[in-house]
């Protein structure tokens, strides 16, 4: 199925700002919920029931963390932003799932969005060529961190891994850092989408030379559009990490934000390879109508040649079809095999002249 880059609004036009309507897929999972609570020396792993439980937790922990999966579930949403303070407009982008990468700071807590690409394996356990695209939207508040997801399963099992097993110093540091392991862990992702991409390209590059074929435009084609997705969720990325790792945030630390000007090194590597993938891409469709091209004209040549030696052979034979009555060889004894022969050497004399003139 083709992505679409234009998602339906036709619910949302004229309502008023700050209406939250839900705007994008509907998947058929249930809306889940997950709560850790951790600091230094424990970590607590809830799942509650509904929206309702997760706002009745005390949050004693020094961290907490509440993940939504679901946010077609508007009324789950502004239960859960509601009790927290958070704006109508905050409420309104979570679940509006066509929103670009961005950070905007209150006055309480900071809003980030961003985009989740992650590939699907399919049942061998190999990734699939299509991306999925999923909105992942982060509020940052003071020991606090919420993060919506549109549906179940993401990239960041190895920040609930650190969690658990108390490794790195993720557990020792606050919420804003938290929401950095986030980030990083989606970035790092493009990586892996990134080698996926490189093991795709490099078959089409062969194949386009060596043996191209039908399937070639389309799979270059599937290949551009993935960059594309790719390029256009880097771009305003790049923007919203600079702002936060240089401009900074009432949420953010500035211990957190050295390591946000990391994540804007990564992210500006992800752009540089999406570039060259690209470059790669669009000449991979330059050698294939080569290759085509080539062909055709190897093709061409040989009828061509096939042609050009046929032509004095029908004219011998168009003479000696004519149905004039007198024609003197028509009645010599050896007229047939001597115009046959003759006809034969026009024909060899004509495929070395072609050879010395290196055409064949």
């Amino acid at each position: 199925m083709r992505r679409r880059f234009v998602t339906t609004r036709r619910g949302k036009a004229g309502l008023p700002p700050g209406t939250p309507i839900h705007v994008g897929e509907r998947p058929l999972t249930p809306v889940g919920f997950t709560v850790f609570e951790y600091g230094p020396d424990s970590c607590i792993e809830h799942s509650p029931p509904d929206a309702a439980a997760c706002i009745a937790i005390e949050r004693t922990a020094p961290v907490t963390w509440i993940n939504v999966d679901g946010v077609y579930d508007v009324t789950a949403v502004t239960q859960i932003c509601s009790a927290l303070g958070v704006h109508p407009l905050v409420q309104e982008d979570i679940v509006n799932t066509d929103q670009r990468p961005k950070a905007e700071d209150y006055d309480s807590y900071l809003y980030v969005v961003l985009r989740m690409l992650r590939s699907l394996p399919n049942g061998d356990g190999e990734p699939v060529a299509a991306i999925v695209s999923e909105q992942v939207s982060i509020v940052v508040a003071d020991r606090l961190v919420v993060t919506f997801q549109e549906r179940p399963g993401d990239v960041f099992d190895a920040v609930r891994e650190r969690l658990r097993s108390g490794k790195g110093t993720v557990r020792r540091k606050g919420a804003d850092y938290l929401a950095y392991c986030l980030m990083d862990a989606i970035v790092d992702h493009y990586f892996i989408l990134l080698e996926q991409i490189e093991a795709r390209i490099e078959p089409l590059e062969e194949a386009v030379v060596s043996d191209p074929h039908n399937d070639s435009p389309r799979a270059i084609q599937a290949l551009k559009r993935d960059l594309l997705v790719l390029r256009r969720t880097l771009w305003p990325l790049r923007e919203m990490v600079y702002r936060l790792s240089r401009e900074g945030a009432r949420a953010i630390t500035d211990d957190t934000r050295v390591f946000l000007r990391d994540l804007y090194d990564h992210v500006i590597h992800v752009i540089d390879l999406i570039e060259t993938f690209q470059e790669l891409a669009a000449g991979t469709m330059d050698i294939y109508l080569s290759s085509i091209s080539n062909r055709m004209n190897n093709i061409m040549k040989v009828l061509t040649i096939i042609s050009t030696i046929f032509i004095p052979l029908t004219f011998i034979a168009g003479i000696y079809g004519m149905n004039f009555a007198f024609m003197p060889e028509l009645e010599w004894r050896w007229a047939y095999p001597v115009t046959l022969a003759g006809m034969g050497a026009i024909a060899l004399v004509m495929l070395r002249f072609f050879r010395k003139k290196g055409w064949i």
